[in-house]
């Protein structure tokens, strides 16, 4: 055991707009429990008033200020935390650190809840926004890393929820009832931990599961 514990990344959690890295609780314990070291940050602004690019430069000085140059890590962003990330992974050379990059809930093909504010990072998480556009246009970037994207299809934050759906990478469904659930279901926790315990593996085909 304390073997396979050493070669597990440390994972690095991401929380949504309007959230603190407190979101976590439950999910963080469950993983420390499990043998694995669990990092986060508060991401400040977190109601949208600046873009997430520019919350995407915390988490890169964040892992910067954190992990020795060598050190691979795995990410796991939930709601914004996930664009959040992507942005820091193909934009900011989060590339050549992320071994494992998991997103729940995200809405990669934006959500309309995101029209009810003219903020920023809302105005960016909109539907077709120019933003979502261009890291939508080399998406298959992700397809270097283990990627999984697990969604809910009653999800009423990410409208519609299959905004969540990504053309890269693997898909889990797990069918809870409300957005916030996916960080504390124990469909969700045990998906999320299945899937940071897998091996790296090579690129795979686009696949689909549910739980």
């Amino acid at each position: 055991m304390n073997m396979e514990n050493k070669q597990r990344n440390p994972v690095f959690l991401i929380h949504g707009i309007d959230d603190t890295e407190a979101v976590f609780h439950k999910m963080r314990a469950y993983l420390i429990q499990r043998g694995w070291s669990v990092y986060s940050l508060n991401l400040v602004p977190n109601n949208g008033d600046v873009g997430l690019d520019e919350l995407a430069k915390q988490l890169a000085d964040y892992v910067t200020a954190t992990f020795a140059p060598e050190q691979r890590l795995d990410l796991v962003g939930f709601s914004m935390g996930g664009i959040v990330s992507r942005y820091y992974i193909q934009r900011l050379g989060g590339i050549n650190r992320v071994q494992r990059f998991l997103t729940i809930s995200s809405p990669h093909h934006g959500t309309v809840v995101a029209y009810g504010s003219r903020r920023p990072g809302c105005v960016q998480m909109r539907p077709n926004s120019i933003f979502l556009k261009d890291l939508n246009s080399d998406v298959v970037i992700l397809g270097q890393l283990d990627f999984t994207s697990i969604w809910t299809p009653y999800d009423l934050m990410i409208v519609p929820a299959n905004s969540s759906q990504m053309p890269v990478g693997r898909e889990v469904t797990v069918p809870v009832a409300l957005h916030p659930w996916m960080l504390t279901d124990f469909r969700s926790l045990a998906v999320v931990t299945a899937t940071l315990a897998e091996p790296i593996k090579q690129p795979l085909l686009h696949k689909k599961s549910s739980q």
